[in-house]
């Protein structure tokens, strides 16, 4: 059994204009939920030993703050950025198999629609939520379309 959280990244700043999108930095409500989800999911036990995080900069400051707070390096991975939900699940595929408990830091929409290709379930993913999905898995390249289930969605607000 695995453990997958799939995250989407904290609001982001659209006020800077002629910013490209991959570029955009997140805002000041941004900069408070990362932190804050992060201590959530460390105070209520969720032993994250990877997090794996798209290259967009709201992306990566985003899987840096739950990276500090389990005192582990992110692992960045270009093909998370604005990926579908089939790149978002072969990306999980390739976690190494010492790892139990893996996340992956992303966009809307393949965050969503990863939720739902893995677990069936359909889910409003505002920003700076997370996805824990339990995975019927011994080895992360066997996790396929249905092999999930919703444990729970966090998000800032509940």
């Amino acid at each position: 059994m695995k453990t997958l959280l799939l995250a989407r990244h904290a609001k982001s700043d659209w006020g800077l204009h002629g910013l490209d999108d991959h570029d955009r930095p997140l805002n000041r409500r941004g900069r408070r939920d990362a932190p804050a989800m992060a201590a959530r999911l460390l105070e209520e036990g969720v032993g994250v030993q990877r997090v794996v995080s798209s290259t967009a900069v709201r992306a990566r400051s985003t899987a840096a703050e739950y990276a500090a707070a389990f005192g582990i390096p992110v692992v960045e991975e270009e093909a998370l950025y604005a990926a579908s939900a089939r790149t978002i699940l072969a990306v999980a595929a390739a976690v190494p198999d010492d790892v139990d408990v893996a996340m992956l830091v992303g966009h809307n929409p393949g965050m969503t629609d990863a939720v739902a290709e893995l677990t069936g379930t359909h889910v409003a993913f505002p920003t700076c939520a997370v996805a824990e999905c339990a995975v019927d898995v011994g080895s992360w390249a066997e996790l396929i379309e249905g092999s999930g289930r919703m444990l729970r969605l966090r998000s800032p607000g509940g």
